[in-house]
């Protein structure tokens, strides 16, 4: 079973709940003596007020670190990274002519769509753990070619999605979307069930009713990202274009997977979290870590002290005098 930190928290109000329930009968029962413990008035030191709802608060601090130190393991990051791929992000990009043309981007000064399309994607290439994910991009046009295959590193796929002309390597033609994105998945073929993430990036095309694509067991996750100006047409190459958003959402729901419109936006970090590639932040456990042993370390101390402090601290000031008054007349 696993314990996530909510339901962590939700373990730990209950445990204060008991022990709330259980400070209330001990309430009860020492009642009949009160006036043997704090004298004629039968009431303890004032402060002594803020010692319950302070024991329940220590008591569920401490089983929420408890908890949360269990199910977290610590991680030490090193500096060099185990070159034991266990992810795979497999890129499918547009390199069409259309894609160079400057409508994309949420400022004024538009630039290209490829440029652009780079910009969206680094939000994903800055999540990836290096040390466990390859990347793989394949350039599609009138055909589909491997420009990389399998690489840890992310600064030449950087480099290759930064507005290159990869459109050069193909013959002039139309866009074919969906037998590109079909090679495309020809690469992700041989890699364990569930491990890979396939990423579109087009600024649209018509699809084919035919040679639909059959996603591979290693595909877990797969999102479309449409590029270009969707409302207001270009010329290019003696025809306008525009980003056929129809056809990018009808591919995405071909692949069982999401569409995103990237013109403008980046990709929101909800749909990043969910991602089988990305791996948990280091820094996000690594502080919740820290944030427990902090509370667990307080409620300890707090349940540990408390009761060394109240049999010194806990009877009321008159009623102490009063009890030193005749030992201290006998002396005399």
């Amino acid at each position: 079973m696993v314990i996530s930190p909510m339901l962590a928290l939700l373990i730990a109000i209950v445990v204060a709940a008991l022990v709330a329930v259980a400070q209330w009968l001990h309430g009860r029962r020492i009642s009949r003596v009160s006036t043997l413990a704090f004298g004629p008035g039968g009431r303890p030191a004032a402060w002594t007020s803020a010692t319950t709802p302070l024991i329940v608060i220590a008591a569920g601090c401490v089983t929420w670190g408890l908890i949360i130190l269990a199910v977290i393991d610590p991680r030490i990051r090193t500096d060099e990274a185990i070159r034991e791929a266990s992810k795979h992000l497999l890129i499918a990009f547009d390199a069409s002519p259309s894609m160079y043309l400057e409508d994309a981007g949420p400022d004024i000064d538009k630039m290209s769509r490829a440029s652009w399309a780079g910009e969206v994607m680094q939000g994903v290439l800055d999540r990836l753990d290096p040390a466990t994910t390859r990347i793989s991009l394949v350039a599609f046009y009138t055909d589909a070619y491997p420009i990389f295959r399998e690489t840890f590193d992310k600064e030449v796929i950087r480099n290759a999605l930064d507005g290159l002309p990869l459109y050069t390597a193909f013959k002039p033609g139309p866009t074919r979307l969906q037998e590109g994105v079909i090679k495309a998945l020809d690469v992700a073929k041989p890699w364990m069930p569930g491990s890979a993430t396939l990423v579109v990036i087009s600024d649209g095309d018509t699809l084919g009713s035919s040679n639909r694509p059959h996603l591979p067991a290693s595909i877990a996750d797969t999102i479309v990202i449409g590029v270009g100006d969707p409302y207001r047409t270009t010329a290019v190459a003696g025809h306008a274009s525009r980003q056929d958003t129809a056809s990018l959402k009808q591919l995405a729901a071909r692949l069982g997977g999401t569409f995103h419109q990237g013109n403008e936006l980046h990709l929101p970090s909800a749909l990043l979290d969910d991602l089988t590639m990305i791996q948990p932040r280091l820094g996000d456990e690594g502080s919740l870590r820290q944030i427990a042993i902090i509370l667990l370390v307080c409620g300890a101390a707090i349940l540990a002290l408390i009761g060394p402090v109240l049999s010194l601290l806990g009877q009321p000031r008159t009623w102490m005098n009063a009890r030193r008054l005749p030992a201290a007349g006998g002396v005399a």
